[in-house]
């Protein structure tokens, strides 16, 4: 006599992977990516890229997040030291082997692939300092910000001689905020921008010129219109000509007709402005503010300090990545080169914002496995 059994049906196998997603935080990324999918559709009509190439960036980052949203916190923070020593490594690496490209020694070529190690750190910084931090709770003492912070600087350092000085201040803010939320007092968080500001005048001669020439343009873009000052002048003319209402879905003049360069990566917010004007832009914002309040409102209720500091590191990473985008294509900060998350087209930041937003599913759902 044989004995079968019913196999149950694949969503009913499924079931376990995705049960104790948090809800919340999956609607507001889905609201971005759906924002993203509107504005590149027609960014992307005159750049010669195929929007199918986007949707393929789009598969493989859920493919990335619905990953890392399976490994528990515990299993991150193990393995916080070998990714953050991976990362110092392939910088050095970078140092001495790297291909130089438009005068930068960014990438390293390992032979099947071409790597930007710089990204790899935005996570695994975050991630060494809130490991860090764990292993000294409640025995955390002065020396310890000043040991979190040399793991700060030397990534930091790296990134900013080859030269990427803005991927090297987004590292640098991720472990900022690490740092804070651990118990940096304000008092030297006073000093500290005290000798920010005291320091500022003497980092102009370290610089390279370049970098000069985009702080220049900042303040006075009129000054080489058609050069050094044509992005940021096009871009504020995009958004201004947007209005209250927008110009009309692909019908945006000055994304359409190239007046803006980079319309589809560093610059995509002025498509989106051009076309859907202030409503569009205050759509965006209210994605963007219930995203970050969600992944903030994660950290408040993780159940360990690692959780707490890495969740609360990345939720601001959100908040960052907008706020110097927006900034700098509407002319109140300078050029870096820092894409609008969800909405600027490109595999590799795509990849590390959605491994940000797997690594704060994991923290939800370890906290109802906690609760219940």
């Amino acid at each position: 006599m044989s004995v079968t059994f019913d196999r149950p049906p694949l969503w009913r196998r499924l079931r376990p992977y995705f049960s104790g997603f948090d809800g919340p935080l999956l609607a507001g990324l889905l609201w971005l990516v759906a924002i993203g999918c509107i504005v590149l559709f027609s960014a992307l009509q005159d750049a010669h890229v195929p929007f199918g190439d986007h949707v393929r960036n789009l598969a493989i980052g859920f493919l990335v997040l619905f990953a890392v949203a399976q490994v528990p916190p515990q299993r991150l923070m193990q393995a916080a030291v070998p990714v953050y020593t991976l990362g110092v490594t392939l910088l050095v690496a970078t140092a001495m082997f790297g291909l130089v490209r438009k005068g930068a020694r960014r990438w390293l070529d390992l032979g099947v692939t071409v790597v930007q190690p710089s990204e790899i750190m935005k996570i695994a910084v975050p991630l060494m300092l809130a490991w860090y931090f764990q292993k000294r709770e409640g025995q955390i003492r002065v020396k310890d910000f000043f040991i979190a912070t040399g793991l700060l600087l030397l990534p930091v350092a790296l990134i900013a001689k080859q030269p990427d000085l803005g991927t090297a201040l987004l590292v640098l803010s991720t472990g900022a905020f690490v740092i804070f939320f651990a118990g940096l007092s304000w008092r030297v968080i006073a000093l500290l921008a005290a000798l920010a500001a005291a320091g500022a005048p003497l980092m102009w001669h370290f610089m390279h010129d370049y970098q000069r020439q985009r702080l220049m343009m900042l303040f006075d873009p009129q000054s080489d219109p058609l050069g050094k000052g044509f992005n940021i002048i096009q871009s504020m003319i995009a958004i201004g000509s947007g209005g209250v209402f927008g110009q009309g879905y692909l019908h945006g003049t000055q994304a359409h007709l190239n007046f803006v360069p980079e319309s589809h990566t560093d610059f995509v917010f002025s498509v989106l402005a051009e076309e859907w004007g202030l409503a569009g832009n205050l759509v965006l914002l209210v994605a963007y503010a219930f995203f970050i309040l969600r992944g903030l409102m994660i950290a408040a209720g993780a159940p360990t300090l690692f959780s707490r500091l890495l969740a609360a590191s990345i939720s601001l990473i959100f908040f960052l990545y907008a706020f110097v985008n927006m900034g700098m294509v509407s002319g109140i900060l300078p050029v870096v080169g820092v894409p609008l998350p969800f909405i600027s087209y490109g595999g590799t930041a795509l990849t590390t914002l959605m491994l940000g937003t797997g690594i704060l599913l994991s923290i939800a759902k370890s906290k109802r496995l906690v609760q219940s």
